[in-house]
């Protein structure tokens, strides 16, 4: 493929901390800035102090936004797109939409240049329950948008790609979110800060949000006989009331960590020393956290949502799920695995050696890029007939 200008819009920015959106931007982006494209990924001006002009390779354009969780992603989307739009010669020639909510935007582009449009799908946002009744409605519309105005529209996960093809008659590119290897680390910032020595916690890792459903892993984990802890490491996504009640009955049981947001070493110890990883969520895209878990080889517990069921297949050792929403089935799952971790381990092993294979950043940048690169070819051969006509056309008569 010939190297390409190529901006993303939607995300938070980079470098990724927090969010499966951001991780996936920016490990395909640096991939694709790899092999010579020119990527530029739109960042909001208020996600980081540090500010750069480049990141692994990628140009990074930051833009004011509304911190508010109604404006904040739609104000800077709005503002990205325009600036994408802008003529010049380093103006790009794809826009890469991620997320329902900024492909509101898409149709300006798609009516208004020659550009090639697609958007990313990582979920069916207007299911998360931080929304009103007005911005449910509004990201219904933005789905709608999403099925019809793009020239492709990609989803991470095989349930998404056919939600896509029932409901917009739709065929949607699954390409699915990779994993990157393992970064192993003994206890020691765990140690010092909650006493944690390793093999003593399980572990949730996520955004404090209601479908993720930490609020009913902490009522199942009350019922469980056990000295081991339970550590929350995440932080609020405008959910601050929600967090407060997380805090309220995590206070009810000294086994339980708060850790807030983690990144770095800090997020590589927890993986590396927790006896189990638990994502109780009932609503997911394709969620990395449960692919980072499977890379380190921890037994996973998790409901039985179709992306966590894509990734672990079935309820077997290492990979244990129950019934989406079952405080009760939760509880006696967490009981079990606690009980026989040796057989969850070996179990987990095999699990991790496979998500590993099956979830990779180059080939998922492989197929994006094969998709570029088609919708390029497209937009190269629309525009030669008007081009040759233009050639073609005989030289007006002189006087």
């Amino acid at each position: 493929m010939k190297p390409s200008r190529i901006a993303f819009i939607g995300q938070r920015g980079i470098p990724a901390t927090v969010g499966g959106i951001e991780h996936h931007v920016e490990e395909i982006g640096a991939r694709l800035a790899d092999r010579g494209h020119e990527v530029t990924v739109y960042t909001r001006g208020n996600y980081t102090r540090d500010r750069s002009a480049e990141h692994r390779g990628m140009r990074v354009r930051y833009m004011p936004t509304v911190p508010t969780k109604r404006l904040e992603a739609l104000v800077h989307s709005g503002l990205s797109t325009v600036h994408a739009m802008l003529p010049g010669e380093a103006a790009p020639d794809i826009l890469h939409f991620h997320a329902l909510g900024p492909s509101v935007f898409s149709p300006l582009p798609r009516a208004l240049s020659s550009r090639r449009i697609e958007v990313t799908i990582h979920g069916l946002d207007y299911d998360r329950q931080k929304w009103g009744l007005g911005a449910r409605a509004s990201l219904r519309t933005a789905a709608w948008i999403s099925a019809h105005v793009p020239h492709a529209t990609i989803t991470v996960s095989r349930n998404l790609a056919e939600h896509y093809l029932e409901r917009y008659g739709r065929i949607a590119h699954h390409i699915p979110n990779g994993v990157a290897p393992p970064v192993t680390r003994p206890p020691r910032l765990i140690t010092e800060r909650w006493g944690l020595a390793g093999g003593d916690y399980l572990l949730f890792l996520g955004r404090l949000v209601p479908e993720k459903a930490p609020d009913l892993l902490l009522r199942a984990f009350q019922a469980v006989e056990t000295d081991r802890r339970l550590v929350l490491a995440g932080g609020s996504s405008f959910t601050d009331g929600y967090v407060r009640q997380l805090e309220t009955l995590a206070a009810a049981d000294p086994r339980v960590v708060m850790a807030g947001t983690v990144q770095g070493e800090l997020r590589d110890e927890l993986y590396t020393n927790a006896a189990a990883f638990v994502l109780p969520s009932n609503l997911e895209g394709l969620p990395l956290t449960l692919l980072e878990a499977a890379s380190y080889r921890l037994p996973v517990v998790a409901s039985d949502i179709p992306p966590h069921l894509e990734v672990l297949r079935v309820d077997a050792p290492g990979g244990r799920i129950f019934p989406r929403g079952d405080e009760r089935g939760l509880t006696l799952t967490l009981g079990s695995v606690i009980r026989d971790l040796p057989a969850e381990r070996e179990g987990a092993h095999l699990i991790g050696d496979r998500v590993v294979l099956e979830y990779d950043w180059d080939a998922a940048t492989d197929a994006t890029e094969e998709l570029y690169d088609s919708l390029l070819a497209t937009r190269r051969a629309s525009t030669r007939p008007a081009a040759r006509a233009r050639a073609e056309r005989p030289a007006p008569r002189r006087a």
